[in-house]
């Protein structure tokens, strides 16, 4: 497996080399020379939210509050239709890593449920190789994440709403994670004024300061959390690794905006619910519960947290049953 930049610690699970921390790494799919780069993200405390003052701010994104996450490893690019039709088809599944008492994971890929073939083209014609997966249902992006893991050994999940935020703003306390002005917008995100009202190829504008892409605009990207408006409100004092867990299937937080959006919508503050509304007119009956027909905006990107959850904890992450 190739690693881009130089291991402190080294060691062999699963027939991957990686980096047992603070580094960034490739993870290839194995039988295919499909990879994901994943970028550190280091432990550390930040401001999560924004002010009233904030252009663009809405009454969901306060009051701002002190939020502490442990280290992980995010997806460098949005998931694309390159590695999620991978999980459609479910042909690799035969070449799943063999597990050992040290890997993450122990589910066998037989046991993760796979998402159905969709009833019309999902790109509707935006494009595919290279470009940001779409309509997948939270769930959907839930179960890839499970395959993933159960692929390759090692734990991979949907990031929390705080490590999004935190890793979108990449050290930053400004509006976008270039600074607080609309004026340089164009040269890291793709949104309603330059996307020529389609999604983009993935990592065509200027990464933030910790090399990830998109995390404005292009496609938004679904977290784990369930959508609260109120649920800042709750958070008093400094918070460590803050996640609404779900209750209930809508609505789940999206972040990010997308190629569809203003720029109010990119922010890096900036939280949009979920809604039974995005599969409207899902030709299936009954609707799927792994597309939103109306949501050719909505993907995501995957997260691998330095310290491997529990068999219990991992479950919880991937099994909810109010997901879709």
């Amino acid at each position: 497996m190739h690693i881009k930049s130089k291991l402190f610690f080294l060691f062999f699970v699963s027939g991957f080399l990686f980096s047992t921390a603070q580094e960034n790494f490739t993870e290839t799919l194995p039988g295919t020379d499909h990879s994901l780069d994943l970028v550190f993200v280091k432990v550390g405390t930040f401001t999560m939210g924004s002010s009233k003052s904030e252009v663009g701010h809405f009454g969901d994104e306060g009051p701002q509050h002190e939020v502490t996450l442990d280290a992980f490893w995010m997806g460098q690019f949005e998931v694309t239709w390159d590695l999620y039709n991978l999980f459609v088809s479910r042909e690799l599944d035969v070449y799943q890593v063999k597990k050992s008492p040290s890997s993450d994971v122990q589910i066998d890929v037989d046991a993760v449920s796979g998402a159905t073939t969709p009833y019309v083209e999902m790109s509707f014609g935006m494009g595919i190789e290279g470009y940001p997966a779409i309509c997948m249902t939270q769930l959907a992006a839930v179960k890839f994440c499970e395959w993933l893991s159960a692929m390759t050994g090692h734990f991979y999940r949907l990031p929390t709403e705080a490590e999004w935020e935190y890793a979108c703003r990449a050290g930053s306390t400004t509006s976008y994670s270039f600074g607080n002005t609309t004026e340089n917008l164009g040269e890291y995100a793709w949104y309603a004024s330059n996307s020529d009202d389609k999604y983009q190829p993935v990592g065509t504008k200027k990464p933030n300061a910790w090399g990830l892409y998109d995390m404005h605009g292009n496609v938004a990207e679904w977290t784990l959390d369930q959508y609260v408006p109120t649920s800042y409100r709750t958070r008093k004092e400094l918070v460590k690794n803050p996640f609404q867990e779900p209750s209930k299937i809508y609505p789940k937080v999206v972040r990010g905006g997308s190629w569809m959006d203003a720029p109010k919508r990119l922010r890096s503050a900036a939280r949009r619910p979920s809604t039974k509304k995005w599969k409207m007119r899902d030709p299936q009956i009954p609707k799927s519960k792994w597309w939103h027909t109306d949501a050719p905006f909505v993907g995501f990107r995957v997260v691998r947290p330095v310290k491997t959850p529990t068999e219990e904890e991992q479950r919880k992450y991937w099994n909810y049953e109010s997901t879709p």
